[in-house]
């Protein structure tokens, strides 16, 4: 595990945006674990989320022209991340976004900021079913854009309805990487050297989730 990522996970749990327990998901599995981005609600803490995906991507070596957020959630994401690239890594990228309906007046359309041309990387937070890549798609085909990765701030691991989880199947259908901060066996490591037996005793829990549902 980086050192990034590391640093990342012992954010997340001080500021409870990674959680353990029991939580009902939309599927109706009972997770161990339950991650919130949207508990990243504070100046402090986007700044802290952007630097992280800053360090995922430029370690990734992913090649991109523009860095695309869709709405709603992708909208701050996009953007912070766009500055921590510039700031931390001195990759000064373009970034733009999209509205979720067309703009009738001044300069009209659905796109916001930069051209959204060539080669793509979306910023999203998390994906489950896809959904919301699948109509991201859509908007770079109608630009005529290419998608060429994704960043995510997690990956759960975790198979869909098939063998295959969401992010696999997306990986599959468009041939391209996805890169994420943390994934579910990033926590697993993480909780098997902690020593914190508070948070140690909740490994069984999190190691037998993935071996019913992992990908």
């Amino acid at each position: 595990m980086q050192e990034f990522q590391n640093n990342f996970l012992n954010f997340v749990i001080e500021n409870e945006i990674l959680r353990f327990g029991e939580f009902t998901l939309k599927s109706g599995r009972i997770s161990p674990y339950f991650f919130n981005a949207g508990l990243f609600n504070t100046g402090e803490k986007l700044l802290f989320l952007a630097r992280c995906y800053a360090e995922a991507i430029a370690q990734s070596n992913l090649s991109y022209d523009v860095l695309f957020g869709p709405a709603y959630k992708g909208i701050p994401l996009v953007a912070a991340t766009a500055m921590a690239l510039a700031s931390e890594h001195g990759i000064n990228k373009p970034f733009c976004f999209n509205r979720k309906e067309a703009k009738i007046h001044g300069e009209g359309g659905v796109i916001v900021g930069a051209e959204l041309t060539g080669d793509v990387l979306i910023i999203d937070d998390v994906i489950t079913a896809g959904t919301a890549i699948r109509e991201a798609v859509e908007i770079l085909d109608s630009c005529g854009a290419h998608l060429n990765g994704i960043a995510v701030a997690m990956d759960r691991q975790e198979r869909g309805t098939g063998k295959l989880s969401a992010i696999q199947e997306i990986e599959e259908n468009y041939q391209i990487t996805i890169v994420n901060i943390i994934n579910l066996q990033n926590i697993i490591d993480y909780l098997q050297a902690a020593n914190d037996s508070k948070l140690r005793q909740h490994l069984d829990s999190v190691t037998a989730y993935r071996e019913e549902y992992g990908a």
